[in-house]
């Protein structure tokens, strides 16, 4: 925490000084990035593709962007454009553009091994992005490679921010999460993505500390919170304190950091198989179970869950409700008492609703954000984690559960003034 609050603070004085310096200009000789009046702002990401954390994110910047900058136009450039217009009430375009597959076109496009499509993709970004005079990366780890080839969303991240420069459209990284970025083809496109920014901010000091270990300069890079944490949080609901426990577990569909690796599957078995015994132990000592997800895929994990389940315990009653977002996950959160969570943003949801929580982690930005919240001792790796020792975290959780809720407390209330002190700094240097 005080890393995070040391950072902001040096952020927030050199964004001080130079809005003195700024004020000393002529206005119409100062480029801020964006037009006076009314603005069009572009917001990069893979949403609409089922990932509730990332159209959390997305969320919370429009609610932002919308609040703050009601005369806006934004453009949202997405995995699913109509999938996110429906939703956010937004314009959208596609990340990518395919090339010719058909006819004289698409025989060329073969010939020259889809250069002369990949040519044509980039002439229609530049034309589409030079509209904008801002284009905002909001949340998500959008500089990790979890999941994707070097061709996938490292390419477009670089190709997107290279035409904003040559377009003069100003770039900002805002509250990401960057790290780890395994291949080195990847971790190149998306270093050199980050260096045409204008503004980078990261929601955690191990992103920051990931990108100066690649020898990035983020000497004026500021850490905020993720984004989500500016969402509205539902009402809980009163409850007692009864024995029986009302246990949130969060599961994913996990297959590796790249699910498309040899040996996805195996993992995947070994990780629903533990967690299967885990909530039969939670049902034995007459806990009730929650299951919840953070991504359209993790039904298959439902499914698989409790048929293994079953296979132990043919009545089990396992609780269930699909969700279509951030806010419907904090809704089941709040029907809990305990959380335990392989997803971030299940973390995340977990953690705003004020609910002790076990972390089943997949990368370091879990461990980081339990670390924050006081619950570092309530980790343990997706991949390698032992039932037993998940038992015992939830015995010694479940004994202090009051202190963590009111520690929970007290940090979510640092949190949110770090986001607001970040709207501030937007408001005034990226989209003012």
């Amino acid at each position: 925490m005080t890393a995070r609050i040391d950072a902001a603070d040096k952020f927030d004085s050199l964004a001080s000084a130079k809005a003195i310096k700024a004020a000393s200009h002529d206005p119409s000789e100062h480029r801020t990035g964006l037009r006076r009046g009314p603005q069009k702002i572009a917001l990069f990401g893979l949403f609409g593709s089922g990932n509730l954390g990332n159209d959390g994110s997305l969320e919370a910047m429009v609610g932002f962007l919308r609040r703050e900058r009601p005369d806006a136009e934004l453009l949202c450039i997405c995995g699913e454009p109509g999938v996110v217009k429906q939703t956010f009430g937004i314009e959208t375009l596609p990340i990518r553009r395919n090339g010719p597959r058909r006819g004289l076109s698409g025989t060329i496009n073969r010939l020259f091994l889809k250069i002369p499509g990949k040519l044509a993709d980039f002439a229609h970004t530049v034309w589409h992005v030079r509209k904008a005079d801002v284009m905002i990366f909001p949340g998500t780890g959008i500089l990790d490679d979890f999941g994707e080839r070097p061709a996938g969303m490292p390419y477009d991240i670089l190709k997107w921010c290279l035409a904003a420069r040559l377009a003069g459209t100003r770039i900002a990284f805002v509250s990401i999460g960057s790290g780890p970025i395994r291949n080195r083809v990847s971790r190149l496109l998306m270093i050199s993505a980050a260096r045409l920014g204008h503004y980078r901010s990261y929601r955690d000091l191990q992103s920051k500390e990931f990108m100066e270990s690649v020898g990035f300069d983020t000497r004026a890079d500021a850490i905020y919170p993720d984004l989500a944490f500016g969402l509205p949080a539902p009402t809980s609901p009163l409850r007692g304190r009864p024995e029986a426990l009302r246990v949130g577990v969060g599961v994913m569909a996990y297959r590796g950091w790249y699910g498309f690796a040899e040996g996805g599957q195996s993992i995947f078995c070994q990780y629903v198989g533990k967690l299967a015994n885990f909530v039969v132990r939670l049902l034995d000592c007459g806990h009730e179970v929650r299951l919840l997800t953070g991504d359209a895929e993790d039904r298959i994990a439902i499914d698989a869950l409790q048929a293994a389940v079953r296979n132990f315990r043919p009545e089990a009653k396992l609780a269930y409700e699909r969700v279509n977002s951030l806010s419907d996950v904090m809704g089941q959160m709040a029907l809990t008492d305990i959380v335990v969570a392989t997803r971030f943003h299940n973390i995340v949801c977990a953690l705003k609703m004020c609910r002790p929580t076990i972390s089943l982690s997949y990368a370091r930005k879990n461990d980081v954000l339990m670390e924050e919240m006081g619950l570092g001792e309530f980790c343990q790796h997706v991949e390698k984690f032992n039932v037993e020792t998940l038992v015992a975290q939830f015995s010694q959780l479940t004994a202090a559960r009051e202190k963590h809720e009111q520690a929970i407390s007290e940090r979510l209330a640092a949190l949110r003034e770090q986001v607001g002190r970040q709207e501030a700094r937007l408001l005034f240097s990226a989209i003012s």
